[in-house]
C-alpha cells in the first residue's frame, strides 16, 4: 500500500510550507517534488539562504496540476510538459475551481453547524418556557 495523503490545513496567516507538508500533502516522496522542480518551469518555491524550498500556495497549486497530469491521467513527463504549455489556462482554471468548491463546502458545513447549534438551542428555549 503506497502512501497516504495528509492534505495541508491551510492558513491566512501563513505564508510557506515546507516540502516535507507538500510531499505528505500529495503522497509522494520529497525526492520526486524536487524531480519535478527541475522538469517542469512552472514549479519554482522560494528557497532561503540555506537552500530550504519554502512553498507558497501559488507554489502548491502549480505541484498539483503536475501532480494532476503525471499520477491522476498517467501522462509522460513529457507529454504533461507539452499539456502545460498548451493548456495551462484551462489546468490553472480547473485547479482553481476545485479549490474554490472546497473552500465553498468548508464555509456550508461551518454553516451547517451553526444552524444545528442554534435549532438545537431555540428548542432547548422552547420546552423551558412551555412548562
Amino acid at each position: 500500500m503506497g502512501k497516504r495523503k495528509k492534505p495541508i490545513q491551510f492558513s491566512e496567516k501563513r505564508l510557506y510550507y515546507s516540502i516535507q507538508e507538500v510531499a505528505d500533502h500529495f503522497a509522494v516522496n520529497v525526492s520526486l517534488l524536487r524531480f519535478w522542480e527541475k522538469e517542469f518551469d512552472n514549479i519554482s518555491p522560494k528557497k532561503t539562504a540555506g537552500g530550504t524550498r519554502q512553498y507558497r500556495r501559488e507554489d502548491i497549486q502549480q505541484v498539483e496540476i503536475v501532480y494532476h497530469l503525471v499520477k491522476e491521467k498517467g501522462m509522460t513527463l513529457e507529454g504533461a510538459r507539452q499539456t502545460l504549455h498548451s493548456k495551462k489556462d484551462e489546468e490553472t482554471r480547473r485547479v482553481e475551481a476545485v479549490a474554490r468548491l472546497t473552500e465553498i463546502r468548508k464555509e456550508l458545513l461551518q454553516l451547517e453547524e451553526e444552524f444545528d447549534k442554534l435549532h438545537a438551542d431555540r428548542k432547548y428555549a422552547k420546552t423551558t418556557t412551555d412548562e
